[in-house]
């Protein structure tokens, strides 16, 4: 005999059988032992969680001599046809290559016709969101009024697509993900039965694995005993097997990360390519550490939250009390980013290293989350007293007013106690805060004069937008001015330029181009002519600026 899947051979042949979806059994076990069986019913699921077993099991029932408390017996003609694929009261089919009108038009014509044998015929439409809508419309007048004799069992892993006059006239259950205890425990007895050793730890992997997939374990497990035939199963084959990494694998990289270790952490990324493991899973599977860590951060409940061992856990909350809140939060960003993008990559590595790199300098980001972590950085090289080593005025001054755009005034730099009363972020900000000279009248004329080599640098989306203003300067302000036409051509840069945040981003553009501070404002005119007029040559030198000298 040829060999059968174990998802094939162990599938659950009464409702005891079935386990994770105690809900859904119970309610069926009680239409079949009151006679109160309803005609039409909608299974919804994700995939592997049973919806197919249970119809089917419900289909037995239903036409079973001697139901046992709801439960077909397996021993009358009925079950034992219906088992073996015999019986013509059992229908299934297969929405996804039957989806059209005819085929739901050939159904409307069978029930017509009551069983010649049992109680019910039992029609099991599988993926059924997968028909036409003329199928769907087909389906509706037989599905409104069926004979007495007919059951409809409707399965989808996709119920959103199914129209609301089909659900209305269904009887809906809503199958669980399973969780990893029940898929372990299921897996353990099914082994005993094949009598095959096995790890607890290693069918734990498998089942948090699987992801609420009873059908994905075992197939998952089938694999795993194909490729250690004869051997009893382990938790490291069972890692060789699949791809998958350790938490080991983790808990290296993500020291390295906040050792700030590039070349540490790009290591730990060569060893996991080098081992073989898919690499997309990698992301998915670290991107579940760091959200565990930040399970165990912020809730004190985490314990009875998180499937895994007491070892693992410990390790996770010795990294907890390693890493802030918000770090973890922009660490899981960066990485559901990188998730999204390195399933289509062709260079799957590169973007993996790439995350990683980011994760290991914050400052290649803009974004809130990551001016935060150079915070944090800043904070662990003052509180070791490393301020020579890396941290330079200018690195502290860009922070600082990065964070201005994000609406905090004052960066604080928290460290250890010092002799002084002042902490030494606190001294290096106020210090750096009146570094910069503001620029004075000649500094402005060449800044207009060379307004072109000291933006070039900017995006092309924002240079595009700054290349529909004429720069002048401005007296009022004693600084510089941006004057657009009034016309539909330059609507979006007058509206892109007056907002606050894109106007302190363009001041800090020009202050690290030229090593000044510098007033910007801006100015709409009705025409052409009263635009040119403040560039004339005569007017910039009419200008009077009053400079103080220090």
């Amino acid at each position: 005999m040829s060999y059968m899947a174990l998802y094939r051979k162990w599938r659950p042949d009464t409702f005891e059988e079935v386990k994770g979806q105690d809900h859904i059994v119970t309610t069926l076990k009680n239409q079949i032992k009151n006679d109160r069986v309803g005609h039409a019913f909608l299974f919804c699921g994700t995939r592997g969680t049973g919806k197919t077993s249970i119809a089917k099991l419900f289909a037995k029932a239903v036409n079973c001599e001697h139901p046992v408390d709801g439960s077909p017996c397996n021993a009358c003609a009925a079950c034992k046809a219906i088992a073996s694929g015999a019986s013509m009261n059992v229908i299934e089919i297969d929405a996804a290559s039957n989806n059209g009108v005819d085929n739901i038009r050939q159904i409307r014509e069978e029930v017509q016709y009551p069983p010649t044998e049992g109680k019910y015929k039992v029609y099991i439409i599988d993926e059924v969101h997968m028909l036409s809508a003329g199928a769907f419309n087909a389906l509706l007048k037989t599905l409104e009024e069926p004979p007495s004799y007919v059951i409809f069992i409707l399965a989808t892993t996709e119920s959103h697509k199914i129209p609301i006059t089909i659900s209305s006239r269904c009887q809906k259950y809503d199958f669980r993900r399973i969780s990893v205890e029940t898929i372990s425990n299921r897996l353990m007895v099914l082994l005993e039965r094949e009598k095959i050793e096995a790890d607890r730890r290693a069918l734990d992997y498998i089942a948090k694995a699987a992801d609420g997939s009873m059908r994905d374990a075992l197939s998952i497990l089938d694999q795993c005993i194909a490729f250690n035939l004869g051997q009893g199963l382990t938790y490291e084959m069972v890692l060789e097997t699949i791809g998958a990494v350790d938490i080991d694998i983790f808990d290296r990289l993500l020291r390295k990360v906040l050792e700030l270790d590039v070349s540490g952490a790009v290591d730990v990324i060569d060893e996991v390519v080098w081992q073989g493991s898919e690499l997309s899973r990698f992301v998915s599977e670290f991107t579940w550490f760091l959200r565990n860590i930040l399970l165990v951060k912020v809730s004190p409940e985490a314990d009875k939250k998180l499937d895994m061992s007491v070892e693992n856990l410990q390790r996770i909350k010795a990294l907890a009390d390693r890493v802030e809140t918000e770090t973890l939060i922009r660490y899981i960003n960066v990485f559901s980013d990188t998730g999204a993008n390195i399933k289509y990559a062709a260079q799957k590595r590169v973007v993996l290293e790439l995350a990683v790199i980011k994760l290991c300098k914050p400052e290649m980001e803009t974004d809130y989350d990551s001016l935060l972590d150079r915070i944090r950085v800043l904070e662990k090289k003052l509180e070791q007293g490393n301020n020579a080593v890396g941290i330079s005025e200018e690195t502290v001054k860009q922070l600082m007013a990065q964070m201005s755009e994000h609406g905090n005034d004052t960066v604080n730099l928290q460290t250890d106690a010092t002799e002084n009363s002042e902490d030494a972020g606190t001294r290096l900000s106020n210090h750096l805060k009146n570094t910069l000279p503001e620029a004075d009248y000649n500094e402005l004329v060449e800044f207009v004069e060379q307004w072109d080599i000291i933006t070039s640098g900017y995006q092309r989306i924002t240079r595009g937008f700054l290349d529909k203003a004429r720069i002048n300067l401005d007296e009022e302000n004693k600084g510089l001015l941006l004057t657009f036409i009034d016309e539909p051509e330059s609507k979006r840069a007058i509206e892109y330029f007056k907002n606050k945040e894109r106007m302190a981003i363009l001041k800090e553009h020009i202050e690290e181009a030229t090593g000044r501070r510098v007033n910007i404002a801006v100015r709409v005119v009705s025409d052409d002519r009263e635009a040119k007029k403040n560039v004339d040559e005569n007017n910039l030198l009419k200008i009077n600026f009053k400079i103080d000298y220090k």
